[in-house]
């Protein structure tokens, strides 16, 4: 895997995450929720592994609306939502061959497997099509749902049952309750078949002809109709690749189970294999690399996952990824268009990013016409201006993204980079050690107030639905709100005022926004928009603290008492930089005045734990030695999943060790302490007691 050209500071990676799951969110929502993508599975990869690089980089910054915790996008409004009783996870990419021994050395690590234990794959084509799961019980088929964001999904159940390849019942012998998943997809001859025919009924009726742009938006726009006589009528297929919800699995191995769905009459891809090693398991992707031209279906790469159910179960899961699975992608392709023009875009903490502006093209089956630029650095190394032919990569840092200058004149200076803000005319200026050009306008900024108005209530923060970025700037502009607080102000006579005949949309939109008077406090402590401060930063802060209240303290002590600072640093996660930022934050009167005003509309809940109660719930455990029958990541993962907090260190806040052979100077100074050290055969009995 080629390296990815990190940020070279942490306000510059803190700036660019946000940047990075604000354009994701665009394309999930693009992607899952309207069926009408602006870029291709590839330049959509792309983004995710620059996401992904940083956050492996800096991990104190990840966001809560970051894409490595998210899947998918929101339900489709005109579906029921419906949660899933098992989440349905997305998975990690792998881009090269390195990358795959990389993901099998990552597994025998973490089952601390010796190094001449096979570790068993199955491997079977990726299919480029819409994720959706079937829900058997005593037999029949009784749901089906959409991905959606991975906790909820779409009922798209009646539509589903007009799918020939989906049968409506299991034979005998089945799980009483069994959720089979898999992908709905268009085969490429049928996705032709349907634009045709399309054509011919416009050109029959004089109406407007509707042309899908490939058959996985044809799949998706299908199978989410509100008519099932509509998705009927459309060539709809299945392939099966997993299951969820199981009250039973009939097998030992992946492999087994998916013999099993595929004995129960539900079709599963014909390439799908096991293999005995990673060498092996990249001769079955080269092969299916080789077919994929004239493969009946879309696909867009390989997906292998560790055959042992009993290690995927120890595997786990990462956030929105098994650790047990991955996906071996394509590799990307390329593309020469004009570059139009150069935009500025002013995020909620000043930075300015330039977007280049293309003139369109198809790449893949995908019109693009937007691409980052990064910086001002970004745009004088590659020399562009608007009129210069450009070569564009669907794959690598940021996607869509300009790689090659094929009109370079070094004899020209570089494009001028704008040294005041484009909405308010303050000065922008990089500040020293940054990449990143930032207006130095504030609050007073009217792009900086209405990004934070919209971060506040966006999915991963406040998620206050129906009121998106046009509301948000509708009610700026006419002075209805400034502040986080004056949403909670909002009344039906101001909504009415703008939309008369608006009474039901404005009941629903208050009543949303009454709704959310009480946030998880994490979500509104990420929503706040303090610089470094992203989801799993403010879920450890709430976690610590307890309160948002305590942090607030605590943080604008700490401008003034050591103690307080350190208290703040000591926190796992959250160090001097972001400790920083939190003291900053509360310093300005501004900030703590908007604070203020806002707790007066709502109130966060102390922080409440959903781990599991056990002996060392609460306390700190340190690991010491060479663990024999776990790895040093399952052992913190088991440790967690208790309600304890895992630290590398010996202090007398310590509770617990665990030691295993060769336990030194940790072990040492415990004894010293006096704080209990146990084996790790009792360490398993603790855990075994839990379940």
């Amino acid at each position: 895997m080629p390296d990815i050209a990190l940020p070279e500071t942490e306000a510059s990676a803190a700036a660019e995450l946000a940047t990075l799951a604000s354009e994701i969110a665009r394309h999930n929502a693009l992607y899952h929720t309207d069926d009408a993508p602006e870029i291709s599975d590839a330049a959509y990869d792309a983004l995710i592994r620059r996401n992904t690089a940083i956050e492996a980089a800096f991990p104190h910054l990840i966001r809560a609306d970051s894409p490595s915790i998210s899947v998918g996008a929101a339900p489709a409004a005109h579906l029921a939502k419906v949660a899933h009783a098992r989440a349905m996870m997305s998975l990690d990419n792998a881009f090269s061959d390195e990358d795959v021994v990389e993901f099998v050395a990552r597994v025998r690590r973490f089952l601390k497997l010796p190094e001449d234990e096979p570790v068993a794959l199955t491997a079977e084509p990726k299919i480029d099509g819409l994720s959706c799961s079937l829900r058997y019980e005593g037999g029949a088929l009784v749901q089906a749902l959409t991905r959606g964001d991975g906790q909820v999904g779409e009922d798209v159940t009646a539509n589903v049952r007009t799918i020939a390849d989906i049968p409506q019942s299991l034979p005998d012998g089945a799980p009483d309750i069994f959720e089979v998943r898999g992908e709905v997809y268009m085969a490429k001859a049928d996705f032709a078949d349907l634009n045709a025919r399309l054509l011919a009924e416009a050109e029959t009726t004089g109406k407007e002809a509707r042309q899908f742009a490939n058959p996985r938006n044809a799949a998706a726009g299908s199978l989410r109709q509100k008519d099932a006589a509509v998705t009927a009528s459309r060539p709809l297929r299945f392939l099966a690749h997993g299951w969820g919800e199981a009250k039973t699995v009939p097998g030992e191995t992946q492999a087994e189970v998916v013999a099993a769905i595929r004995d129960w009459n539900i079709p599963v891809a014909n390439a799908f294999t096991r293999v005995e090693t990673a060498d092996a398991a990249l001769d079955v992707y080269r092969s299916i690399e080789a077919a994929r031209a004239d493969l009946p279906f879309d696909i867009d790469g390989v997906v292998y996952k560790v055959d042992r159910l009993d290690w995927q179960a120890r595997l786990g899961a990462v956030a929105k990824a098994p650790r047990w699975a991955i996906a071996h992608k394509f590799p990307a392709e390329r593309a020469e268009t004009v570059l139009e023009r150069i935009d500025i875009q002013v995020g909620r903490t000043g930075k300015l990013t330039p977007v280049a502006r293309l003139k369109p093209i198809t790449v893949g089956g995908v019109v693009v016409t937007n691409a980052t630029l990064h910086n001002a650095d970004e745009i004088a190394r590659l020399n562009v201006w608007p009129g210069d032919r450009v070569v564009l990569q669907r794959a690598g840092d940021v996607i869509p993204q300009i790689v090659e200058n094929m009109s370079r004149d070094d004899t020209r200076g570089p494009w001028p980079f704008p040294n005041a803000c484009p909405e308010c005319g303050s000065d922008a200026v990089r500040e020293e050690g940054e990449v990143d050009i930032r207006c130095t306008g504030g609050l007073i900024c009217p792009a900086q107030r209405i990004e934070r108005l919209r971060h506040f209530v966006s999915r991963a923060a406040l998620d206050i639905e129906g009121l998106g970025l046009k509301q948000i700037e509708d009610f700026f502009h006419e002075g209805l709100v400034h502040a986080p607080a004056d949403i909670f102000r909002l009344t039906e006579e101001q909504l009415l005022a703008r939309k008369k005949d608006g009474r039901v949309w404005a009941a629903n939109l208050l009543k949303a926004i009454d709704n959310k008077r009480r946030p998880d406090p994490a979500r509104f402590l990420f929503g706040l928009g303090i610089r470094h401060v992203g989801n799993v930063t403010a879920r450890d802060l709430v976690k610590a603290f307890g309160s948002v209240q305590r942090i607030a303290d605590v943080a604008t002590r700490a401008s003034l008492d050591d103690e307080a600072r350190a208290e703040l640093i000591a926190v796992e996660g959250v160090g001097p930089v972001v400790a920083e930022a939190l003291v900053d934050f509360f310093a300005e009167a501004h900030n703590r005045e908007a604070w203020g005003d806002l707790l007066s509309e709502v109130t966060p809940p102390d922080y409440v734990s959903n781990v599991r109660e056990s002996p060392v719930s609460g306390k700190t455990i340190v690991f010491t030695g060479s663990l024999e029958t776990l790895s040093r990541d399952e052992a913190k993962a088991q440790a967690e999943s208790l309600g304890a907090r895992v630290s590398g260190s010996v202090s007398s806040k310590t509770d617990l060790v665990v030691a295993g052979p060769g336990a030194g100077s940790k072990a040492k100074k415990a004894a010293e302490l006096g704080i209990k050290v146990i084996d790790e055969a009792e360490w398993s009995a603790i855990v075994s007691a839990a379940r």
